[in-house]
C-alpha cells in the first residue's frame, strides 16, 4: 500500500527552532571549557557533606554526588572569589526522580547569615515521562524575600550526556550559560541596587531532597526505590579572583582576570539572538510575570513578553500541558507515590 506524504506545522517549527538555535551556538564566542583550564577535584574543591556519597573517578577529574536514605552528598570550593567563570558538565540521574534536586551554586551564606549573595543553577528532578526542570536564581544582601527565580523547560535530555552549565559573574553583569548558550542576563543598575551580588562567594554543587517542594510544589516526593540517584559532574573550572575570608575585599587578581577571561563586553548580536531563543520557546516561569508574589514587578524587571505568561508567573500553554501529563501519571502506579 503506497503511504501518502504526512505533512505536520508543529514538528516542522519545531525542527527549524532546534536548527536555528544550533547555529547561534556555534557562534557564540563565550567561556568555555576548550579554552580554560579544568582542574581535578583536589586541586580546588573540598568535600562538605555525603562521606562516601561522593566518589572520585578519572583521576579525580569527574566526582559522582549520590541521594540514598542516608544522605545526599556536596563538593565546595577550597577558596572564596570575588567574581569570575565558574563551570561543570554535568550529568543528571536518569529515570524515576521526583523530588531530587542537584544544585551548582555560589554563595556565601556561611559567613553573611542575614545579607548573603547567592546565583543558583537548581535543576528540579521529576517523575517518569516528565522531564528536569532548570531553575536559575539570584539573591543579593539577603534578598531571599524577593526571589528572582526563572525556570526553563530543556531541549535536550540532561540525563543522556554531559552539559556545560557555567556562571559569569563580574562588576558589572552576571550571565548564565548552557553549553556556551547564554540564557539569562542580570545587569548591576540602580534598579538592582544593593540586590545584585557583590561579596565574596565559594562555589557549591549539591544533590539532596527536596520533597517538600521541588516537583509539582511538593505533590510527588522523592521515592527511594529508585535509589542511589546519580549525578556526575567533570570538566571543573574555577576561573576567578580568589580572595582571602579574613581581608575578602582585597584581591590583586581582578583588573588581569577581567581582561583575560572576563573582557567580552557586551553580549554580541548573535549570543543576544540565542538567548532570546532560548527565553521565548523553553522559559516556563519569570518572577517579572508572577503578579500573585509581586504585584507590582521588580524595579530591573522588563516585562516585554508579558503577553506569554498568566499573572502566577508561569507560561499559558505550561499550565495546560501540566493537567495533561499529570492524568497520565496517575495512571502509572509506577509513579504513584
Amino acid at each position: 500500500m503506497e503511504m501518502g506524504c504526512f505533512f505536520s506545522p508543529s514538528l516542522f517549527f519545531s525542527f527549524l527552532h532546534l536548527l536555528l538555535l544550533i547555529q547561534f551556538t556555534s557562534a557564540i564566542n563565550a567561556p568555555s571549557v576548550h579554552n580554560l583550564q579544568t582542574l581535578s577535584f583536589d586541586q580546588g574543591y573540598t568535600q562538605i557533606f555525603g562521606d562516601s556519597n561522593l566518589m572520585l573517578v578519572r583521576d579525580g577529574k569527574t566526582v559522582h554526588l549520590s541521594l540514598d536514605e542516608r544522605s545526599g552528598a556536596g563538593f565546595a570550593s577550597e577558596d572564596l572569589y570575588l567574581h569570575g567563570f565558574f563551570s561543570a558538565s554535568i550529568k543528571l540521574p536518569a529515570d524515576y526522580a521526583a523530588g531530587v534536586v542537584v544544585a551548582f551554586y555560589l554563595s556565601n551564606g556561611d559567613m553573611y547569615k542575614k545579607t548573603h549573595d547567592e546565583l543558583d543553577f537548581e535543576f528540579l528532578g521529576n517523575v517518569r515521562g516528565r522531564e528536569w526542570r532548570l531553575q536559575t536564581n539570584v539573591y543579593g544582601n539577603g534578598s531571599t524575600r524577593a526571589g528572582r527565580e526563572e525556570r526553563y523547560d530543556f531541549w535536550f535530555d540532561p540525563t543522556d550526556d554531559f552539559h556545560q552549565y557555567s556562571i559569569l559573574w563580574t562588576h558589572d553583569k552576571i550571565v548564565f550559560y548552557i553549553d556556551n548558550t547564554p540564557i539569562r542576563e542580570i545587569k548591576n543598575s540602580k534598579k538592582m541596587g544593593a540586590a545584585f551580588p557583590s561579596k565574596p562567594m565559594s562555589l557549591y554543587a549539591t544533590i539532596w531532597d527536596g520533597s517538600t517542594w521541588a516537583t509539582l510544589g511538593g505533590r510527588y516526593k522523592v521515592n527511594y526505590k529508585y535509589a542511589p540517584f546519580v549525578a556526575e559532574f567533570s570538566d571543573l573550572v574555577l576561573e576567578g579572583c580568589p580572595v582571602d575570608p579574613l581581608d575578602p575585599f582585597v584581591t590583586t587578581c581582578e583588573e588581569r582576570f577581567e581582561a583575560s577571561v572576563l573582557g567580552l563586553g557586551e553580549l554580541s548580536k548573535e549570543q543576544v539572538s540565542a538567548m532570546d531563543s532560548v527565553r521565548a520557546n523553553h522559559m516556563s516561569y519569570s518572577y517579572c510575570h508572577d503578579r500573585k508574589r509581586y504585584a507590582v514587578p521588580l524595579a530591573e524587571c522588563e516585562v516585554g513578553m508579558g503577553r506569554l505568561f498568566g499573572d502566577d508567573g508561569s507560561r499559558f500553554g505550561e499550565r495546560k500541558r501540566k493537567r495533561g501529563k499529570r492524568s497520565r501519571i496517575g495512571a502509572d502506579k509506577d509513579t504513584a507515590i
